[in-house]
């Protein structure tokens, strides 16, 4: 079975090509046929052989803060061509629109252009940022940063992050809390709870 229960796909319709969810599937006289809901109508199903749906090409992976960029972007109205310019993309337009500093040194290579144009096209994803603990002592298993959902009070304490306490943080969110903080950074992968 080359699809499962969730998969999305797209088919040709009408000579449009059309966005699906797989619902479900049967085995009918050794063919499987697919039960495919449509993207955006609900209580709409069309049935399918598996020779008539194929994967989506899969979206770029971009960083958080080209996102950001290409929303803003799009928020002025600015076309791709002027978006990708990144020698338009001076340190005062960079301000003006209170886009990451990266951005410029980000589309200077040539293959994040052609990475930035298939998101302006086609969508893209986010690049899920990698995450950290603020250790301040080694050795110390309450020695750990713990920011208070509630107040945003700091505190030391474990690494384990509740409904009280928030311990896991991008790099973003240390340096907004004190840039010193970015010294004492583990990656979370490393620390076992």
């Amino acid at each position: 079975m080359k699809f499962k229960k969730g998969d999305k796909v797209q088919f040709i319709r009408e000579g449009s090509l059309i966005d699906g969810v797989v619902m479900g599937s049967d085995n009918i006289n050794h063919e499987i046929i697919y039960k495919v809901g449509l993207n955006g109508l609900k209580n709409s199903v069309v049935y399918f052989n598996e020779g008539a749906l194929i994967s989506p090409a899969p979206l770029p992976i971009i960083p958080q803060f080209i996102a950001d960029a290409i929303e803003v972007f799009r928020e002025k109205e600015y076309d791709l061509a002027v978006a990708i310019d990144y020698e338009a993309c001076t340190d005062e337009c960079v301000r003006d629109m209170s886009l990451d500093s990266k951005v410029r040194g980000w589309l200077w290579e040539t293959s994040n252009q052609e990475l930035f144009a298939r998101a302006w096209l086609d969508g893209y994803e986010v690049e899920k940022e990698p995450l950290y603990y603020v250790r301040f002592i080694l050795g110390n298993s309450v020695s750990y940063l713990n920011l208070r959902w509630v107040d945003k009070g700091l505190i030391l304490n474990s690494c384990g992050q509740d409904d009280i306490y928030k311990t896991k943080f991008t790099e973003k969110e240390i340096k907004n809390m004190n840039i010193n903080y970015w010294a004492f950074r583990v990656p979370v992968q490393e620390v076992s709870e």
